[in-house]
């Protein structure tokens, strides 16, 4: 057989997916818990014996994507806050990135400490239009220079001074990759080439310096952060849906929404976003999770006006007990009820606020009112069986007092054996075992 495996390895769960490369689809899948504790290839290898054995195949390629140790954390400087720092924030949630730290004009002391104390993996250096303001983008990426920065840096700002500030960068030792501007113009966000470097920064220097295996394998194997293969998958799901589309991955400590609208009239005129529009889009919710982060669901859900104050009381004492036990999977049918139910809350929260544009810097928000497709994902949604996974994606489609306008007509599925990282690893070298993949998750 001609398959492939592709691979997810989370913080909390490995996954794996075969893959015909033919065209037939998923051919078996499995699931193991990650073993940060000890060296994760462990969780990876068992995983995939697990998944292989039944197939009885033998060597085949390997594609593998990591989220985690905490996946990829970033930081974004630009010129000011509204324009470029945005614009850098959109790109780095973009390429799979935990934007950690967002800082606008020049760096003093007290920028570069809380830098600092933010503990980015890669920090985004962007600023200026092309031909615009340069003198903002050469302080910053001078002060790095002077503070003997050590910590990798994409460098995707004004290409009037990109040569120069690069060689300053090298001269200081700082680890520097250069990218196109991610603003070359007001109103024109160009993402592709600083998620491309910030990829690659990635896979060189952030996966080898996590400390989550012994040697250089597991460096080798992985191609790109959980996130970033996502929504690759889920910009593949857009073309084969044929139209925009919402997926919602509600994890233990975040809940991540992506989502992918077909441009129209909406990117011009005079609400035209001065960052630029992004099309498609991740936003991350680091306080909403149904393990780590459950309590934060629940006071999201009492600040957004979901529950009153009698069923706060009892979910908050649930959301206590999961975030002291992050590994508790509930075995009895109240158990899985509360589950649901505070993946409905944080589910809704989060679509809310990407919906609003919460924390984007978007003033109008994101325009979901013809997505077509909700896609669900998540162990929790995995785990909750048909009704419950169901009911969570209901309440994100009957939202009406959410603030925002619900799709008009759209389909839920759920994404049951995580193709949506399998088909973005896939995406570049096996477009046919993709649209295989999507087709059958699309329905």
């Amino acid at each position: 057989m001609n398959v492939a495996v592709c691979a997810d390895v989370g913080s909390t769960y490995t996954k794996v997916a075969v893959v015909d490369l033919d065209g037939g689809g998923l051919l078996s899948a499995a699931a193991t818990p990650t073993t940060v504790g000890t060296d994760v290839l462990h969780g990876l290898d068992a995983a995939v014996g697990a998944a292989t054995g039944r197939l009885g195949v033998g060597d085949v390629p390997w594609y593998v994507c990591s989220s985690a140790g905490g996946g990829l954390r970033l930081a974004v400087i630009g010129y000011e806050p509204l324009v470029t720092a945005q614009a850098g924030r959109r790109v780095g949630l973009s390429a799979g990135a935990d934007v950690v730290h967002v800082a606008a004009g020049r760096l003093g002391r007290a920028e570069l400490a809380a830098l600092r104390a933010a503990r980015p993996d890669v920090v985004l250096l962007v600023g200026g239009t092309d031909g615009g303001d340069a003198a903002t983008l050469a302080h910053n990426a001078g002060r790095l220079a002077r503070a003997r920065w050590r910590v990798p840096v994409v460098l995707a700002g004004n290409v009037d001074v990109r040569d120069e500030l690069h060689a300053l960068l090298v001269g200081a030792r700082v680890p520097v990759t250069v990218a196109d501007n991610v603003l070359p113009r007001i109103g024109v966000l160009a993402p592709s080439s600083a998620r491309s470097a910030i990829r690659r920064v990635f896979l060189r220097h952030v996966i080898g310096g996590k400390g989550l295996s012994r040697g250089g394998r597991f460096a080798r194997l992985v191609r790109a952060a959980t996130p970033d293969a996502v929504l690759t998958g889920v910009e593949a799901l857009a073309e084969v849906v044929g139209g925009d589309l919402v997926v919602v991955d509600v994890g233990g400590a975040t809940t991540d929404v992506y989502s992918v609208l077909t441009p129209d009239e909406r990117a011009g005129g005079p609400g035209r976003e001065v960052a630029g529009a992004l099309w498609r889009a991740r936003t991350v919710e680091g306080d909403l999770g149904v393990r780590w982060s459950a309590p934060g669901v629940v006071r999201a859900a009492v600040e957004e006006r979901l529950v009153a104050a009698g069923e706060a009381d009892g979910l908050a004492a649930a959301a206590a007990v999961r975030a002291a036990d992050p590994g508790l999977l509930p075995d009895d049918a109240v158990g899985r009820a509360v589950d649901a139910r505070i993946a409905a809350l944080a589910a809704t929260v989060a679509v809310r606020r990407h919906a609003r544009g919460v924390g984007t810097g978007e003033r109008s928000g994101r325009d979901l009112r013809d997505v077509r497709l909700l896609v669900g994902s998540g162990g929790v949604l995995r785990y909750a069986g048909g009704g419950d996974a169901v009911a969570v994606l209901g309440a994100v489609l009957g939202d009406h007092a959410g603030g925002w306008a619900l799709p008009r007509a759209a389909r839920s599925v759920v994404d049951v054996d995580y193709v949506l990282a399998a088909a973005g690893l896939l995406a570049a070298e096996h477009p046919v075992a993709l649209r295989a993949l999507l087709r059958a998750l699309a329905g």
